[in-house]
């Protein structure tokens, strides 16, 4: 069993649809798996997340585990993912991590990050704003994430 940790490709910048404006993607448009590369070589955001969580989310995987098997031996049709409550609970658990600034309190070198600090939000194109939670900005990234076990 292995437990991955990781996020939906999305692009970040998708082209306005209807017929008022038609413009062709850009050869270098980022992702959202490109994004959390990088935040993952230069932070280790889902590294830390699980190392500050593990008995959680063992717990997660052992509580899912049991459920699936208990509703197996009253006669519920085998689940094809027994361990979908345990992912959908950790997913949970690492948007909260990250909106909760839990990364923040911990002391890691360049944490918060500087656009954090600065209130930088790219969504609503504000330079310099209120302090935001690090790793936060769009909301794409936190919104992909996805767990899953093979």
């Amino acid at each position: 069993m292995i437990l991955h940790l990781g996020v939906i490709d999305l692009p970040y910048n998708q082209p306005p649809t209807g017929k008022r404006r038609r413009r062709k993607v850009a050869a270098g448009t980022q992702t959202t798996g490109d994004v959390a590369g990088w935040l993952e070589n230069r932070y280790h955001v889902m590294e830390i997340f699980f190392e500050e969580h593990v008995e959680d989310v063992a717990t997660d995987l052992e509580d899912g585990l049991a459920g699936a098997l208990e509703s197996l031996m009253i006669g519920a049709p085998a689940s094809l993912d027994a361990f979908g409550t345990a992912t959908s609970k950790i997913d949970d658990r690492f948007k909260k991590f990250l909106s909760d600034r839990e990364m923040e309190g911990l002391g890691y070198p360049g944490v918060p990050t500087e656009a954090a600090r600065k209130g930088v939000n790219r969504r609503l194109k504000v330079k310099r704003g209120s302090p935001r939670p690090s790793f936060v900005d769009t909301g794409l990234y936190m919104a992909s994430f996805k767990s899953w076990v093979d």
